[in-house]
């Protein structure tokens, strides 16, 4: 046993051998390395795999003895003062482990074929493997030193995959801003870690929180520094998991490529900050009142993030709001003490996330080769639509993300997230309030973006290659071969037209239709995207990670389930000796009857979501006479007004991001800079003027007096005894 941890090293260090070879080869083999870079992504995985098997099999024996180990080796000694790297393995370590090497393996492969047109494939695969290792040197880290420095290397690696497009100027601003507002969070983190050195003398975490625990209990420190201090870790997790205030950074990271989006967005980067408050929970429950404040900004970003994604039209965007709701919800159950019902909901959501990042992938990756669709359309929900028939598989995956989301059992999400919602009655009635009702939007939101990609009909109203804005067009090709037909502006479709592309018209098939059937595993030509008439399904490569990860979303709820005489699921056995550390008492599952009991409440609040979403957006003609219908039910007067001022509101507030980056720019963005140029000016009129000053004073009195010597001792002395004479005679008037 003590033999296979001693090898846990392996962990971290066998995904940084890609990058390594990817460089030296570069370096020395440019061409061969070019020609053969599909053989990179091959290694990336294989290496990936090993750490996975590796990663499982130190579970499974954490499950069976609950037991924790730490190797440690001595990196600094000066008098006192002794560094030691080394790694801690336990469960929380195994945990997100298996979490990152899971998640990162299904967006490997799906990635092989994504990335497979673009030239920058090779430097791709080098910075995911280069963060797969900065991501699992992070959570096998033993100390805050160790932890801080594989946290800024998660930070570098963000810059660069989010900037992955950097020619593109929406993705070099996406990831300046990232790493600037990451900045922000990474500078409290590091005076946080050297204000508890100052308070404890270690960094060691178990030294850390047993000293720092006696020192509590004993009344020998300074609890509002201490609390300062604690906070400030905490803004290393706020930044990195996107907590109000510093979430702004998440939607706009969307720039990057959709696999990006999925390994960053589920369970990788974001899911360092609610590690990080995880690995310091010992700490921070014995503070007053950072318990309080940690769910507090956790409530606050669950329904922030929740409203926000109500109007977006990015699909992806509107997938990161809701991560960043679903982090709140664990950032919650953090303050409110449930350690295991955190970290049960990071296990699901990261599934259930990557699979829905994932299948959005898929159907931009469709989008983007219709006739008419720009790439920039290609993300737009509003230019979606009908997909179904297309692309059944991404449509299935994707509805099980939905559903699971949404909390619709017996999907995973459900089982975590209720458990949660739960809690939250215990804690705080408030709280508990805006929890559930946030629950309802999840399902709201969520099936609105479900309903507006896949269902209906595909929407007519985009722009055509040529780029005229009045000129829309649609395509003749769901059914048949391409065409298009110039529509008037205010185009819309009845039911009764008979439009061209609707026919069932059979046409042969051209050169352009492209079978869905193909090899399990396609090799990809590396040549230049086709365009196509119509949406079709991704390669298999690419729908593989869906399947699986799909598998994972039905069943990884399981985890939480109790299916023995004790009534102890396995994820409670599994955290035992975490639960240990926090002094708290491994509480036994409970009935299924009283499960049911308060598991019907959120359940009928996610299908009232559904519902709503359901009248509002299925199908789109639809939704239209649901429109009239409401307008029949209130019509034109005082309370209509209202009525359209409040949806307004609400749909301004979620489209506009609640004016948080409006505020930011204005009185942040704006202020440091004008604060920059009148500093400039400061600098230039005001500090440069005096010595420039000087200078031209210096100059011109160096020319007067050059005029006066003549080279004459007789006109010197004249000139001396007439001052000195006229010095005496005015002194002496005076004096008088």
């Amino acid at each position: 046993m003590e033999q296979t941890y001693q090898y846990a090293w392996i962990i971290p260090l066998l995904p940084l051998m890609v990058p390594m070879l990817i460089g030296v080869g570069l370096l020395l083999f440019p061409t061969a390395t070019k020609n053969l870079r599909r053989m990179w992504a091959f290694q990336s995985i294989l290496l990936l795999s090993i750490v996975m098997i590796f990663s499982i099999n130190l579970s499974i024996e954490q499950i069976n003895r609950s037991s924790i180990y730490q190797y440690l080796w001595s990196w600094t000694i000066n008098n006192d003062f002794s560094l030691e790297f080394g790694y801690l393995i336990d469960p929380l370590t195994s945990i997100m482990s298996i979490l990152i090497t899971t998640v990162g393996i299904m967006v490997l492969i799906y990635s092989d074929n994504y990335m497979s047109h673009d030239q920058g494939y090779l430097r791709f695969f080098a910075y995911m493997s280069f963060f797969s290792t900065s991501m699992l040197g992070l959570v096998t880290s033993s100390n805050l030193i160790q932890i801080y420095i594989f946290w800024e290397l998660v930070g570098m690696c963000s810059y660069l995959l989010i900037g992955f497009w950097f020619a593109r100027p929406a993705a070099a601003n996406a990831c300046q801003k990232a790493f600037v507002t990451n900045r922000l969070g990474d500078f409290g983190l590091l005076l946080g870690i050297l204000g508890f050195y100052w308070i404890t003398g270690s960094f060691e975490f178990r030294d850390l929180f047993e000293i720092f625990k006696n020192l509590i209990s004993k009344n020998e420190v300074n609890l509002i520094f201490a609390t300062l201090c604690a906070v400030l870790l905490f803004t290393g997790a706020i930044a990195k998991s996107a907590q109000f205030p510093l979430h702004v950074w998440l939607p706009d990271a969307m720039e990057g490529p959709t696999p990006i989006s999925a390994l960053i967005h589920a369970a990788t980067m974001v899911a360092a900050g609610i590690f990080l408050v995880a690995r310091l929970l010992p700490l921070f429950i014995v503070i007053p009142y950072i318990m309080n404040f940690i769910a507090l900004i956790g409530i606050i970003t669950v329904f922030l993030g929740a409203t926000l994604a109500l109007a977006q039209k990015d699909i992806k965007r509107g997938l990161a709001y809701s991560t960043m709701s679903q982090l709140g919800y664990m950032m919650l159950a953090l303050g409110m003490g449930s350690y295991r019902n955190a970290l049960f909901h990071l296990i699901t959501h990261a599934y259930s996330k990557a699979l829905l990042f994932l299948g959005s992938g898929s159907v931009i990756h469709s989008m983007e080769t219709i006739v008419g669709y720009s790439p920039d359309k290609s993300q737009n929900m509003v230019l979606m639509g009908g997909l179904t028939k297309h692309v059944p598989i991404t449509k299935t995956s994707f509805l099980l993300g939905t559903l699971s989301l949404s909390g619709i059992p017996p999907l995973a999400c459900f089982w975590s997230k209720d458990e949660i919602l739960n809690d939250s009655w215990l804690y705080s009635p408030i709280f508990a309030i805006i929890a559930w009702s946030t629950a309802g939007l999840t399902a709201f939101y969520m099936f609105r973006i479900y309903l507006l990609t896949f269902e209906g009909h595909l929407n007519v109203h985009f722009q055509n290659y040529s780029g005229k804005q009045n000129t829309l067009s649609y395509s003749l090709s769901l059914w048949g071969k391409r065409g298009s037909k110039k529509i008037n502006k205010n185009f819309r479709l009845n039911n009764n037209e008979n439009a061209s592309f609707f026919s069932q018209k059979i046409y042969k098939s051209d050169e352009n239709v492209r079978s869905i059937r193909g090899p399990f595993i396609s090799i990809a030509q590396f040549k230049n995207k086709k365009t196509y008439s119509y949406p079709y399904e991704s390669d298999n490569t690419m729908l593989l990670p869906l399947i699986i990860l799909g598998l994972f979303t039905l069943f990884v709820g399981c985890l939480g389930i109790s299916f023995n005489q004790e009534r102890v699921d396995i994820l409670t056995k599994w955290l035992v000796p975490s639960i240990n550390l926090l002094n708290q008492e491994s509480e036994n599952s409970m009935g299924w009857y009283e499960f049911f009991k308060n598991a019907s409440f959120s359940v009928s609040i996610a299908y009232f979501g559904i519902f709503t979403a359901s009248f509002l957006y299925k199908p789109i003609y639809s939704s239209l006479q649901n429109f009239n219908l409401i307008n029949s039910f209130v019509k034109r007067g005082p309370k209509r007004i209202l009525l359209d001022k409040i949806l307004n509101g609400i749909y301004d507030w979620s489209y506009n991001r609640a004016y948080i980056d409006s505020f930011y720019k204005k009185f942040l963005t704006e202020g440091v800079r004008g604060l920059a140029e009148l500093t400039h000016f400061f600098d230039r009129r005001v500090i440069d003027g005096i010595t420039n000053s000087v200078g031209v004073i210096s100059f011109f009195v160096g020319e007067g007096i050059k005029y006066l010597g003549g080279g004459r001792i007789s006109s010197y002395l004249f000139l001396y005894f007439f001052s000195v004479s006229t010095f005496f005679f005015i002194s002496f008037f005076i004096l008088r």
